[in-house]
């Protein structure tokens, strides 16, 4: 009988304080409008992590980096939606069992594109112990990733102990990830079986540019933007100016925590001139983590030489 093989992998994290305010701060000088453009590239294969308060790229890396996120406050698990991955969970318990893809496309799942939580393909795994199939998406270049076997077999002391194995593999190998609230998830990667710090510290950046997968008809990739889920929070107006927007104005407004607020639709695509139009007049307004207002407006879509993937936008400090 053969042993199965076990990985234990811890990262190594420095630790960051945060203060964590109740209330907007009060009523300060404006910054400066600073236009920023973002390099995704054609084949929008990065993600990339911005701060407002810095005004600066604060982490680049290619989508196809990770395939799995161990969240650093619960024990929900997420997949990794800009390469549009599927889980469905099986009515099996050991790996042995488990060696195809049969009734996969029935049973698939998806994470909710709001970010809840609630509402992942993984979901409440610690109920049954079940086996999942894992589609593992697409790469930048349309090729399939293949399936891999996910067994989340425990959690205890903020481990994650889980097995991962290709479907014909009744053994696969077991590992382990340690949660660090100074992040909001911690990533792991079925290319390597590496443990992936997939974004910078959680109070360092505010929005991330990435293709993500959309509910729309149906599953549908998009680049868009998306919120940082500690403590950011955003919405949309279509009837005051960014120019006309102040600090007052951005009070009364009611704002959403869903990471999709932004999202992708302050462009769409014409079909009569094949290129992309921006909504200028889409005005966001975003709370940070440290209550700090902010005015954004999407102003292009195109880089100098004509070149589709580069998201360029104007912000303010309010």
């Amino acid at each position: 009988m053969s042993m199965k093989r076990f990985f234990y992998l811890i990262p190594v994290l420095a630790l960051l304080a945060c203060k964590k305010r109740e209330l907007p701060v009060p009523k300060h000088q404006q910054g400066n409008i600073n236009k920023v453009s973002i390099p995704m590239t054609s084949s929008y294969k990065y993600q990339i992590y911005f701060s407002l308060k810095n005004n600066a790229i604060m982490k680049q890396q290619l989508k196809t980096l990770w395939d799995i996120c161990f969240h650093c406050k619960s024990k929900k698990i997420i997949l990794n939606s800009s390469k549009m991955m599927f889980a469905m969970k099986t009515n099996f318990t050991n790996f042995s069992d488990v060696t195809d893809s049969t009734g996969f496309q029935q049973g698939k799942r998806y994470d909710s594109p709001t970010g809840n939580l609630d509402s992942t393909a993984i979901g409440n795994w610690e109920n049954d112990n079940k086996v999942y199939i894992i589609d593992r998406g697409f790469n930048e270049n349309g090729q399939h990733l293949g399936f891999k076997k996910l067994k989340i077999v425990s959690f205890n002391n903020q481990t994650f102990t889980f097995s991962v194995a290709d479907l014909n593999d009744s053994q696969g190998q077991t590992f382990q990830v340690l949660q660090d609230t100074n992040y909001n998830f911690i990533g792991f990667s079925f290319q390597d079986n590496q443990i992936k710090i997939i974004e910078p510290p959680k109070t360092e950046w505010d929005i991330v540019f990435t293709q993500y997968t959309e509910r729309l008809s149906q599953p549908y990739l998009v680049l868009g933007c998306l919120l940082n889920r500690y403590n950011t929070y955003a919405t949309v107006t279509k009837q005051v100016t960014f120019e006309s927007l102040n600090y007052n104005t951005a009070l009364n407004y009611s704002l959403s925590s869903n990471i999709n607020i932004i999202g992708y639709n302050w462009k769409e695509y014409d079909f009569n001139s094949s290129s992309y139009i921006v909504f200028s007049n889409f005005t966001y307004i975003i709370r940070d983590s440290e209550n700090y207002y902010y005015k954004l407006r999407f102003i292009d879509f195109y880089n100098s030489n004509g070149e589709k993937g580069y998201p360029t936008f104007e912000f303010q400090r309010l």
